[in-house]
């Protein structure tokens, strides 16, 4: 989940920050684990590291979400589909450590956002593993700690990801 500011003054108090927030929509971040340490190692960050990201083709303002935007949070459900499979439906909002505006007023801690800023949540996921998951990582971690092994694959060259929120 990640919003879209206008202008959000350095040193924002969440309250400010949340006046700031025109747009809300998803997008999905996709990292190449197995590349980061390397493109790290040299210094440039996640230059390599990070693929083509995802942001959906709609955005909403937070009027338009009524009374499912409350406390910074959408709480709406995710639904997440890897070539096809259901790969989890996590609540957006409920057990989401921080809302939007606190997350904004930390960016503009140190610095003046500009409008247009997008600012993401990470990861949504839920105390509840019967809600699946919005993760592939995470996922695979859940199944180190569990099951002593990794069991879902990494996506693969072809692989689908499909995320919604309706």
């Amino acid at each position: 989940v990640a919003a879209l500011t206008g202008d959000v003054a350095m040193g924002a108090t969440p309250a400010e920050a949340a006046g700031a927030i025109r747009l809300l929509t998803l997008v999905n971040d996709v990292s190449f684990r197995r590349l980061i340490p390397a493109e790290l190692a040299k210094g440039f960050g996640f230059v390599n590291g990070k693929g083509a990201n995802a942001l959906a083709p709609i955005a909403a303002t937070p009027d338009e979400l009524g009374d499912r935007w409350d406390g910074g949070r959408i709480h709406l459900r995710l639904v997440c589909h890897v070539n096809g499979e259901w790969f989890g439906n996590p609540d957006a909002g409920k057990d989401a450590a921080f809302g939007l505006p606190e997350l904004i007023a930390h960016a503009a801690r140190t610095r003046f956002l500009a409008a247009g800023t997008l600012v993401g949540t990470g990861t949504v996921s839920n105390h509840d593993r019967a809600a699946g998951y919005a993760c592939l990582m995470e996922k695979r971690l859940v199944e180190q700690v569990e099951q002593g092994q990794a069991m879902s694959p990494f996506l693969a060259f072809g692989d689908t990801v499909r995320i919604e929120m309706f």
